[in-house]
């Protein structure tokens, strides 16, 4: 998709260019130290130290009455596979163009602004129990549509499925031949690498510990969702799962009965990042998108960036 717009691209070039923060003592290669926090979040990380021990467990269920509509309708505009995991994906993604505080993560006990958008997403080359899985991570502008979700995943994935492996198999590959008393010693070393900052770029954008949010699919397993632990190693700060669609007959207003399909979904988020009051508003808004997905094949009108 980027090659369609390429004149919109080079003026968001630009603009960001201009807008770029001038990165300060303390800041991290992946995200900027929010400094302007009150006192009460800045304490958190240092009495909540882990990210498991700081879970939070949303469930809820969507009725995808409209979405299973405009899903069709992209399939019938040539998107052969679109399914409700990129309208998922593109509606977190414009949730954190508007509420960017849901992009923060924790290291090292201090509060930060990841510096992009990264979606990570478990898949296998083919459904079967000795198939292998992997991790993929994708980045993404803030105000990308449904369709560039789509069209960016999948070239994502297509281009696993037709290769050997990916690039984090290739790293976990060299360090499944490491003996047992040696990785550990370098998990460690990275582990610190990581909590004072200093674990490289290029490490971070391959982890599937690093990134802003984790979607699992259930439902492609047929199974209903699970709640997925956070890591505790890297930086991740969001996971959500969602399972299998499943019908239920429902009473109307007017004494009819309608069938109405549902999907049911889980968020397990790190209560440090930001309080529960803006998680309950992201969770509306995403509500919001999912009985209207049509307003994902718009940019929004403005991106919102977080607090210094």
């Amino acid at each position: 998709m980027d090659d369609i717009i390429p004149e919109r691209r080079q003026i968001l070039a630009i603009e960001k260019s201009k807008k770029k923060i001038k990165r300060r003592l303390g800041d991290r290669a992946d995200g900027r130290r929010v400094r302007s926090i009150s006192p009460m979040a800045r304490v958190s990380p240092f009495i909540m130290r882990t990210r498991n021990t700081s879970q939070n467990f949303f469930r809820d269920e969507i009725d995808t009455t409209k979405i299973d509509r405009y899903v069709k309708e992209k399939k019938a505009e040539g998107l052969a596979g679109f399914n409700i995991m990129y309208v998922l994906i593109a509606t977190y993604i414009r949730t954190l163009s508007q509420m960017p505080g849901l992009n923060r993560f924790i290291a090292g006990q201090e509060i930060y602004a990841r510096h992009n958008i990264e979606i990570c997403l478990t898949i296998k080359k083919e459904m079967s129990l000795e198939s292998p899985d992997t991790v993929i991570k994708a980045e993404f502008e803030p105000d990308v549509t449904a369709a560039e979700v789509y069209e960016k995943i999948n070239r994502i994935i297509e281009d696993y499925r037709n290769s050997p492996g990916g690039a984090f198999d290739s790293v976990a590959k060299v360090l499944n031949y490491l003996p047992g008393f040696l990785m550990r010693f370098v998990v460690w070393v990275l582990r610190v690498l990581d909590y004072v900052g200093l674990l490289p770029r290029f490490l971070t954008r391959l982890s599937p510990f690093h990134g802003s949010f984790f979607i699992t699919s259930m439902g492609s397993l047929g199974i209903p969702t699970i709640y997925h632990h956070l890591y505790d190693f890297g930086n991740l700060p969001v996971f959500m799962s969602f399972g299998a669609k499943r019908h239920r007959y429902e009473m109307q207003s007017d004494g009819s009965v309608k069938h109405v399909p549902y999907i049911g979904y889980t968020f397990v988020m790190d209560e440090r990042t930001v309080d529960g009051y803006y998680y309950a508003s992201a969770l509306k808004f995403m509500t919001r998108i999912y009985r209207n997905p049509w307003v994902l094949d718009e940019r929004p009108e403005k991106v919102v960036e977080d607090i210094r």
